[in-house]
């Protein structure tokens, strides 16, 4: 079966000082998939708001450019360029441009490692 989405904010609701769309996990279309995904929009002129996760993220720039910030290390972002996010390392998105950043983040597992949601086996109990 194919899933499909169609990426934009009007599809997307205020989450960590921006607007998100959540992509994965879904709302019982068929089974979940092993990672999660979610298309984040950041306004011109402002910053995330600080997260921090036990899972391993991937940012892929859609459009526009700033900076991120993980941990204690900060480098420019722009258009196609792919960030990784090593797990438990605090993260933030800076864009001090005219024009709004986008991008879709990926991370694995789905689940937090645990999280009430995560399924037994990925529990840190």
């Amino acid at each position: 079966m194919i899933t499909k989405f169609q990426i934009g904010k009007v599809n997307a609701v205020t989450e960590f000082g921006m607007v998100c769309q959540r992509l994965v996990p879904w709302n019982g279309q068929a089974p979940e998939p092993p990672v999660g995904a979610m298309a984040c929009f950041l306004p011109a002129g402002s910053e995330s708001m600080p997260d921090c996760h036990n899972q391993t993220e991937v940012m892929f720039v859609l459009s526009g450019a700033g900076t991120v910030r993980v941990g204690g290390q900060q480098t420019a972002i722009d258009e196609l360029d792919l960030v990784v996010i090593p797990a438990n390392e605090e993260h933030v998105v800076y864009n001090p441009n005219g024009a709004e950043l986008s991008w879709v983040s990926f991370w694995w597992p789905l689940h937090e490692p645990g999280s009430p949601a995560a399924p037994e086996g990925v529990r840190d109990e």
